[in-house]
């Protein structure tokens, strides 16, 4: 069901939601970082893209803005896991717990230097928000303890990288620290106040990092996790105040720009990899591999680690503490890497990339691999009914279960099982279109070609597959199933959890709601009545094939009303029935 336009005079309380309504000025409490999380999250999925573009350093590998994709998803789960473990209670977490929630998803998740460092910024944080306070006041966090948590995150994060470098998302976090105790300073007490000034700082250290950084200068560009980080502060702003930041005002010519943030244009076209002065600058002669995994170990296990790896490449970030480590380093010996990580504890989760080329060999992958197909289609689907159906047509089906979709790393593990040279994604959600894109990127690191489809509903990955062809061109194939797709409008009947506001009026909790191409079109009282309307809607603008996909619980007559309801009102119009199994609601619907 779409998000409510508003809740009318005297609605019960919303359920719980990963952006619940707030108000100007809230404090830092455990609704706002769920709230910072899902909005971090989408803004890093609509800049993810743009971020790649202008990744020049360390490494010219195009894949900053991906990387701090998946560690935030993986803090963000964290923090839903928590919030899912309250809903059966009268309460929410307190802060701490959704702060430490994700800090350590942030750590098990992190990907790439950039993400290290930013679970290292958030693990910060996380070390000031969950110290122990007056009991008053544990539930909240104000603007001065906000600027301490942020001074807390650049210092730890210089702490967790071998050689600091200037003009990187280590200054961008410095000037954010050294923005919120300014505003502080001159008596900033709130949460919002303390967080504008951060995006602020931070904002123009950004772009001013090319003056540090040659690299960066001769590309023109700014630096890439900076610009993802200014992109986390910028929604830390929006949880805060239910509004994102102004724009800033337009750069004299002749300065460098500033790389936007989530709500502002485009950032410069990909530039060439630069010529490197030195190692870590782009420079094709640096370390062959990077090498990151998950590490158990104690402190003073770790304190000899940093100095083995330091000896062996660059690049090196250590963030983490517990016991439990996250390491990051880029060498030509990526085996020495995992056995320093073995002297000194449990190293799992082992990712070792090979620059330039596919990812080199897990330990696991020692056998020949068999033969990969020449094209494959994954898709995913909300019932196991559908899944059935999609598998019977030879695709990958992902099940996507009611408030649990699949997570990127989900995808991206379905596309490398379809063992395929080719492989068209169908995430069939339009929530899911970031998360579809940052697995088909990972996929493509692992050198498959991924062309993801943005299909809104299941209804239309059916459409799209009905016309695949593995033995035409993959590019021919991808722009029919495409036209397929496009050209289905696709309806859902579900049932209201809420009085809501919703854009046919206020529906109350239990009524029928039918929903065209996303929106809610149709408020009834009985199902079959509503999804006739709902057909009626969508026929009107002509159509030769109606898909009904039914829940199970939905009785067989409702099929037969709705088939002979098309057969009378709209001639030459075939229909075709599916039962969906369990999918979350009562019925999709597709006309093409």
């Amino acid at each position: 069901m779409p998000e409510p336009e508003g809740e009318p005079e005297g609605a019960p309380p919303p359920a719980p939601h990963p952006r619940p309504p707030h108000r100007r000025g809230a404090p830092l409490d455990a609704p706002a970082v769920r709230r910072w999380c899902a909005l971090a999250l989408d803004a890093l999925g609509r800049a993810r893209e743009d971020i790649d573009a202008i990744n020049v350093y360390p490494v010219a590998d195009g894949d900053t803005g991906t990387n701090l994709y998946l560690t935030v998803e993986s803090a963000a789960q964290a923090v839903e896991a928590v919030f899912a473990a309250h809903e059966t209670g009268a309460t929410v977490p307190a802060l701490p717990d959704a702060v430490r929630a994700m800090a350590h998803g942030a750590l098990i998740g992190a990907r790439g230097n950039s993400g290290t460092i930013l679970a290292q910024l958030l693990r910060g944080m996380a070390q000031v928000l969950t110290a122990p306070r007056e009991e008053a006041h544990a539930a909240y966090a104000d603007g001065p303890l906000l600027a301490e948590a942020l001074r807390r995150a650049a210092d730890s994060a210089y702490g967790a990288v071998a050689h600091p470098v200037e003009g990187t998302v280590l200054t961008v976090a410095t000037a954010a620290a050294d923005g919120a105790h300014s505003a502080v300073r001159a008596g900033a007490a709130d949460c919002a106040a303390v967080a504008r000034a951060a995006h602020t700082a931070a904002l123009a250290a950004l772009g001013e990092t090319p003056r540090h950084l040659a690299v960066l200068a001769r590309a023109g560009v700014v630096d890439a996790g900076g610009r993802g980080f200014v992109t986390v502060l910028h929604t830390l702003v929006e949880a805060l105040t239910g509004e994102p930041p102004a724009r800033p005002a337009p750069r004299p010519a002749g300065v460098l720009p500033t790389a936007p943030c989530a709500s502002q244009p485009s950032a410069p076209s990909a530039p060439s990899a630069p010529s490197a002065e030195g190692a870590g600058e782009g420079d094709p002669g640096g370390p062959a591999y990077e090498v990151i995994y998950l590490l158990d170990a104690d402190d003073a296990a770790v304190a000899r680690l940093r100095r083995r790896l330091d000896a062996l490449g660059d690049s090196l970030v250590v963030v983490g503490g517990d016991g439990l480590w996250n390491v990051h380093v880029h060498v030509d010996d990526a085996g020495a890497a995992v056995e320093a990580g073995i002297e000194a504890g449990r190293p799992h989760r082992v990712r070792i990339t090979h620059f330039g080329a596919a990812p080199a060999p897990r330990p696991d992958t020692a056998q020949p691999p068999r033969e990969r197909a020449p094209r494959a289609v994954v898709a995913v689907v909300p019932g196991e009914g559908l899944a059935e159906l999609y598998a019977q047509s030879g695709a990958t089906a992902v099940h996507a279960r009611a408030g649990e979709p699949p997570a990127s790393g989900e995808l991206a593990e379905a596309i490398r099982r379809a063992h395929a040279h080719e492989v068209v994604l169908l995430p069939n959600d339009p929530e899911l279109r970031h998360t579809a894109a940052a697995a088909a990127e990972q996929a493509r690191g692992d050198g498959i070609r991924v062309a993801l489809i943005p299909t809104r509903s299941a209804v239309q990955g059916i459409a799209a597959l009905a016309v695949h062809e593995s033995g035409r061109r993959f590019d021919e194939d991808v722009v029919a199933m495409t036209s397929a797709a496009g050209t289905t409008r696709h309806g859902e009947i579900v049932v209201a959890e809420r009085q809501s506001w919703t854009t046919a009026g206020v529906c109350q909790a239990g009524d029928v709601l039918g929903l065209v191409d996303g929106d809610v079109a149709v408020i009834g009282t009985d199902l079959a009545d509503t999804a006739r309307t709902v057909l009626d809607r969508m026929l009107s603008a002509g159509g030769e094939m109606v898909t009904l996909v039914l829940d199970d619980e939905v009785p067989e007559r409702v099929a037969g009303l709705l088939e002979r309801h098309v057969r009378t009102r709209h001639l030459a119009v075939d229909t075709v029935v599916y039962r969906g199994g369990r999918q979350g609601s009562p019925m999709l619907i597709g006309v093409e």
